[in-house]
This record gives structure tokens, sequence and C-alpha cells, in this order.
């Protein structure tokens, strides 16, 4: 592996991590609406978290660029109070990352927290525990299968996401080009072929890892949870 590629992967890494990572309590809290509560409008708001599964990934990029930008909704306050700026950079392409992953990991997480039974926790809460600790100590592990199975997959997707990132940040090697971005950029440039398949090999062996952990901590906690 050479140091340029080394970089693309440690890069591709940080972005699907940081994405995750910063979408997971943002996942589990709609996640745990739509299976909990009941209010207008409730369609509604699991049509827009699901959104860019169905819209092309460059119209989600370009409305991150249109959010983003110095003098947009988001990325005139960022850049104004806090000196903050995600275009052309790595924080940039973890949003797009994030975005793009949110909705795979509502919906594993709320398959889950549907599939736990309500009647547990009122027991718990008749026996004295209180909202946090039943939460704590009976929704969460029942859960906890759908949970990581859907961090999961936001990284795998995290790791594959293009479209949205190539249109919001650019493909800027060092800075915001992951492993999909190299494969495209090694695509267009004759004689590269070796490349493009040492890329993509990294990147299905990425996946399929992730996958086969989760799988693994999964039966795990599973088996843990039989046991109980």
């Amino acid at each position: 592996m050479t140091e340029e590629i080394a970089t693309i992967v440690r890069l591709s890494l940080l972005v699907g991590g940081v994405a995750t990572l910063g979408m997971l309590p943002v996942a589990f809290g709609l996640a745990w609406i739509l299976a909990r509560a009941e209010f207008p409008g409730k369609v509604i708001l699991d049509g827009i978290i699901h959104l860019p599964l169905v819209v092309p990934p460059v119209v989600t990029g370009w409305m991150l660029l249109l959010a983003f930008a110095p003098e947009g909704p988001l990325g005139a306050p960022l850049e104004r109070w806090f000196g903050i700026s995600v275009m052309f950079r790595w924080t940039g392409a973890a949003i797009a990352a994030g975005i793009m992953a949110l909705p795979l990991m509502v919906r594993a997480m709320r398959l889950s927290i549907e599939s736990v039974d309500q009647r547990l926790e009122q027991a718990a809460r008749t026996l004295g525990a209180g909202r946090w600790r039943a939460f704590a100590t009976i929704t969460l592990p029942l859960a906890s299968p759908g949970v990581i199975a859907g961090v999961v997959l936001g990284f795998a997707r995290s790791l594959g996401e293009f479209g949205a990132t190539i249109t919001f940040v650019s493909n800027v090697p060092g800075e915001t080009q992951t492993l999909p971005l190299a494969i495209y950029a090694a695509l267009q440039q004759p004689g590269s072929e070796a490349v493009v398949w040492r890329l993509a090999g990294i990147s299905v062996a990425l996946s399929l890892i992730a996958l086969i952990v989760s799988e693994m901590i999964a039966r795990q906690q599973g088996r843990r949870l039989n046991v109980l």
C-alpha cells in the first residue's frame, strides 16, 4: 500500500467514523420519536428523514452546499460566530456522509425499539425504577442489536458515499478525497486500472469487515439477553 492510498484509507475511516458517531444520537432520538410518539405530521417527518434514500445524492449535496455556503442559513452563523467553515474540508465530507447514512440508521433502530415489549418497561417502573433507569436497564439492552446494526450500516454507507460528497465539498486530495472519490478520480486517468482494483478491493474489504463485526456483536448480545 502506497502512502497516497494509506492517506485515502485513513481519511475514509475518519470521515466514516465521525459521520456515524455524530449521527448516532440524532438517529436514535428520531428512531425513538417515530417508534413511540404519535403526533400530527409524523408521516411527513418520516418521509423527510428517508428522503436521502430516494432523491439523487447530487440533490442532497446541492442542498448541503446551499445550507453551508458562506451566506447560507447554517454556513453564515458558523463562519460569523465560530470562524468555522466546512466547505472543501473533511468535516464537510463527514456531514454529507452522515446525512446519507441517517435514514439507514434510523430505520434499523426504529424497528428494534418497536420490538421492545413496553410491558417490561412498565413492570420496571412499577417496581420502583425511574424513567431513565428503566430505559438504561430494559429498553436500551433489548434494542441494542438494532442500534449496533444501525451504527454499522451507517458506517458502511458512509464509506461508500460519493454523490453528495463530491457535490458538496468537491474532490480535494488529502482533504475530502475518500475511497469512492479516489476510485472515480483514478477511473478518469488512463492506465490506472491497478490503482482502481486496489482501492475497490480495500473498500469492499472494509465494508465486509464492518458487517462481519456487526453480526458477531449482535449474536453475542443476543446470546447474553437470552441468558438473562
